[in-house]
């Protein structure tokens, strides 16, 4: 393709300028042999705009255009085609849109790349538009690869070249073997590992990438022959990169010296936890390690430093909930519990409640494991198993402390069960969780750790229990007509709520689906918490002291007009705040398969960074 002569047909240039500008591309060796790129900057630089050109290629081939500009596209459309791919061909992707896959292409004559795309949209499933970029645009999808792969890639080289020279100086003779394993590490190698300058970076790198990702948690775990690292965002945990094995080892030691662990102890299990400035802003890291078959596996929490921001209004609670809530803190004394799995936000709920508690005129004290958040006007103290500061002997010290509100963070044992109803019985109110799969199975958890019946009523003042589940994008999401069948099913599900509390469920004629977009290619970003919540009130009491089973015990704070999480989940749902694929992670089974998109996004698998990846000409093999 002669550009010139596509100018020219165009009608962009004359045929007097069109001698000109192939004059000058003669002159600066740029002719049909030269790089596409080359050719075009040589046009730019003669005076002929990128926007003219583009138009003028698209109108040639007979395919729309598109111009990024400053846009960037976000990691997860890249991950649709690999790297290597967009190199080869020349094709990357740009967005997402109505279900099908834009990829922008600098020649569509290339009948490869053609080959290419269709191979690739038959394994993403999904299909696919092509649009005509320019060669600078180009470049810039390009670079916008070298993310976390880019730069942790670049540290295991630095890694690799830095092994090579330290071989050369050990000399054949030296039977040291430099290779850091982490049962040969003593505490007084840990500065060295600390400064280890490669190692660094690429722990580094992976806990910028993972703060920035909004990752709730980083997962480093040895494989047979590789190291995975995933990140969990929005509760779903994706492959972000992989390592090669003989480098855990030091990045578990990097870990663990941030985190003040044993670096000669990998036997067993190890707690820790340390601070990093990411982007400005100080990020808390909650580190443990479990030891497995082929090396330890590292999970690091990623938590906030301050919970300033956290508001009860802002946490998805109904109004009928959030009026229990506020009522249940006002009282002078009492026992509130929240219920859920790990993860679920429980303590997130806890810190809201803290924030709106008066602090300047009670005293307010927290026991914790770890301490999460720093909330201005609580004291708080984390709790020390280790040296025998357990929730029970935390709680028996804050009672000589004046105080007017206790936090716990978990009743764990019957001890502990036993203080906090002792505290609430005798003026105080406490706040805690438990784990139990539903509000109301808070009772019989507590008589199951030795609470006697007599003592549950006058002191659990709230129990509420909570999920977290994805919400939709801003302005995302597409509505769903709900049918007659499934209509039916709904009418079935708030058929034994009392008629009085029926007006608090909105329309649901319509629900929200998944509709993953450009800008937001899984459909969803963050997560909010479902809940159901119950007081005590007297017929309840009678059931406890009856010994009633659960069911029966449901029933009777279900005639308060109290919402299932499922229920929830559904409202949420029709308001559009979250899509109604996350009603079936709490135990729906409403038939979703022809109505939208998956709700998992096919993005294809990331690129392992292997040994042979790595150069290795300063590498030298050492024997030991």
């Amino acid at each position: 393709m002669d550009l010139v002569t596509v100018l020219e047909e165009g009608g962009v240039v004359d045929k007097a300028r069109a001698t000109e500008l192939r004059a000058t591309l003669s002159k600066s060796k740029t002719a049909a042999g030269d790089s596409p790129a080359k050719t075009e900057l040589a046009l730019e630089t003669a005076g002929i705009t990128p926007a003219a050109l583009l138009k003028a290629k698209g109108d040639y081939f007979g395919v729309p255009t598109r111009e990024l500009g400053d846009r960037s596209v976000p990691f997860d459309i890249l991950g649709y085609i690999p790297e290597e791919s967009a190199r080869h061909y020349r094709l990357a992707p740009l967005g997402l849109a109505d279900g099908v896959l834009e990829v922008g292409v600098t020649d569509p004559d290339n009948l490869e790349a053609r080959d290419a795309l269709s191979f690739i949209s038959a394994k993403v499933g999904m299909p696919y538009k092509v649009f005509l970029i320019n060669e600078t645009d180009f470049e810039k999808l390009l670079t916008q690869y070298k993310g976390l792969s880019g730069e942790v890639g670049k540290a295991l080289s630095e890694l690799e070249t830095e092994i090579g020279v330290d071989a050369k100086k050990l000399g054949k003779n030296d039977k040291r073997n430099i290779s850091v394993e982490e049962d040969q590490i003593t505490d007084t190698e840990a500065a060295a590992i600390t400064e280890d300058a490669p190692v660094t970076k690429i722990v580094a790198t992976v806990l910028r990438h993972a703060a920035e990702q909004r990752a709730s948690d980083i997962h480093i775990e040895p494989m047979v022959d590789q190291t995975r690292v995933r990140f969990r965002i929005d509760g779903v945990l994706i492959v972000n990169i992989t390592l090669p094995s003989k480098v855990h080892s030091s990045v578990v030691a990097r870990i663990k010296v941030l985190s003040n662990m044993r670096l000669d102890e990998k036997r067993k299990p190890q707690d820790g936890r340390f601070s990093a400035r990411v982007g400005g802003n100080k990020v808390d890291f909650r580190v443990s390690t479990f030891p497995t078959y082929y090396g330890e596996k590292v999970v690091m929490r990623i938590l906030g430093s301050a919970a300033k921001d956290l508001r009860l209004d802002s946490l998805g609670f109904s109004d009928r909930d959030l009026a229990l809530i506020r009522a249940a803190i006002k009282k002078p004394y009492g026992l509130v519990l929240v219920s859920g799995p790990t993860g679920s936000g429980k303590s997130t709920t806890l810190y809201a409640i803290l924030n709106e508690i008066d602090r300047e005129r009670q005293n307010v004290l927290s026991l914790e494991d770890p301490v999460e958040y720093t909330i201005p006007g609580v004291s708080q103290s984390q709790v020390r198993p280790e040296i025998g500061y357990t929730f029970a002997t935390g709680l028996r010290t804050t009672l000589r402390q004046d105080p007017n509100i206790i936090m716990v963070g978990e009743i764990r044992d019957s001890e502990t069960a036993d203080l906090a109803v002792q505290a609430a019985l005798t003026g105080h109110l406490v706040l805690s969780t438990i784990h139990t799969n539903n509000a109301v199975g808070i009772v019989p958890r507590l008589l199951d750790m030795g609470i006697e019946p007599y003592l549950i009523p006058p002191v659990l003042i709230l129990g509420m229990a909570q999920r977290l589940v994805r919400t939709l994008c801003p302005g995302g999401g597409k509505k769903m007509k709900v049918d007659a069948s499934m209509q039916e099913m709904f009418k079935k599900e708030f058929a034994d709520l009392p008629p009085a509390y029926e007006k608090n469920i909105p329309p649901l004629d319509e629900v929200y689906r998944l509709n993953p977009t450009a800008d937001c290619p899984t459909g969803t970003k963050g997560r909010i918490a479902v809940f159901e919540a119950f007081e005590m009130n007297p017929e309840l009491e009678r059931a406890i002291l009856a010994n009633k089973p659960e069911e029966e015990m449901f029933a009777t704070v279900r005639k308060s007009g109290m919402f299932t999480m499922k229920e929830d989940a559904i409202i949420k749902s029709a308001k559009g705040v979250i899509p109604f694929e996350e009603v079936n992670t709490l135990g729906g089974e409403y038939d979703l398969a022809d109505e939208a998109p998956p709700l998992e996004q096919p993005v294809a698998k990331p690129e392992a960074l292997r040994e042979e990846d790595i150069p290795d000409e300063n590498v030298k093999e050492v024997q030991v």
